[in-house]
């Protein structure tokens, strides 16, 4: 039996999905010497100084963690050097320098939640629902010099539902990316790692960062394409559009749950239709049916609360 190697890991990543991963490796007894992750941001109305949810993790757990500004600082190489770790594991982090993803003995490999050679990119999660996917999955690769391009180690698929949101889809892979790891880590342990290269295809999808611009609902589109749209941004960052309700300026609306409706009709498309404590929107091939909604200033309020007090106009339409 070949002995295990030993391994000196330093964790780089930053939201609650990185958070995951961390803990799983504590809870497995590996040895985590540093963790590395963002500056502090100003966060929220009072745009007061707000850690990443790793860096409250390692704080919690009494981890050496760094937070440099500059990943190519020599300073912050230097530093890295002294925590000797052999093995770098990266997870919702940013693109490292090659001074850093060259450094540890048995190489630095990244979490990324697709089935890649598919969406490489920021925002992997979301564009599988935009686009439709009926599975995406999470794959661990050994970085190279190119964003989500090096050779894959392992990778495990799950099924997308019709009505599953980004929220949802997050968690389950947030927990099958946190065993993937594991038995990442494994495999490296006990130097049994097979590597597979990234096949070249025509016709990849990419996983474009995600902005107000292509958050924002275009009515005109079909009923799936709108559906998907939302609830592949629903909780976060969601989709949004304007609501024109006879008053001088559109409001700005948040669309959170949503239901669609198959159904033909002539009504033009944005058009808003409420019944008794429904509200639904026309568009080509059917209804989408609100079940959330955030108005501008208001809190994220169900549909039935909001038609108890506000007031659509006979024009009220969605652009």
């Amino acid at each position: 039996m070949t002995a295990k190697r030993d391994i000196r890991i330093v964790f780089m990543g930053t939201p609650d999905f990185a958070v995951a991963t961390l803990k799983s490796l504590l809870d497995h007894n590996y040895n985590v010497v540093g963790v590395i992750t963002a500056p502090d941001k100003p966060a929220g109305r009072g745009r007061k100084l707000r850690a990443s949810a790793v860096k409250e993790f390692a704080l919690e757990h009494k981890l050496k963690f760094l937070q440099p500004t500059n990943l190519k600082a020599e300073s912050f190489v230097e530093e890295l050097r002294t925590l000797e770790a052999n093995l770098q594991i990266v997870v919702a982090f940013r693109m490292l320098p090659k001074v850093v993803w060259q450094m540890p003995e048995y190489g630095t490999f990244n979490l990324h939640a697709s089935l890649l050679p598919q969406y490489r990119g920021a925002a992997p999660i979301h564009w599988a629902i935009i686009n439709g996917e009926t599975e995406t999955g999470v794959t661990t690769f050994f970085i190279d010099e190119k964003i989500d391009t090096g050779a894959i180690i392992l990778s495990e698929q799950t099924t997308i539902d019709d009505d599953t949101t980004v929220g949802a889809l997050h968690d389950r892979l947030m927990a099958i990316g946190s065993e993937l790891v594991i038995k990442t880590v494994q495999l490296i342990e006990t130097g049994d790692v097979e590597t597979t290269i990234q096949p070249v295809s025509e016709h990849l999808k990419t996983a474009y960062k995600l902005n107000r611009d292509n958050c924002k609902i275009d009515w005109s589109a079909d009923l799936d394409t709108i559906y998907n749209k939302i609830r592949g941004l629903n909780p976060f960052p969601t989709a949004w559009c304007f609501l024109d309700n006879g008053e001088a300026e559109p409001l700005t609306v948040k669309l959170y749950a949503v239901d669609k409706e198959s159904d033909s009709h002539n009504m033009e498309s944005g058009t808003l239709i409420t019944e008794k404590n429904t509200l639904k929107v026309a568009c080509s091939g059917g209804y989408i049916h609100i079940k959330e909604i955030q108005l501008p200033g208001k809190r994220k309020m169900e549909v039935k609360a909001l038609l108890n007090g506000f007031q659509f106009s006979e024009e009220a339409k969605l652009r």
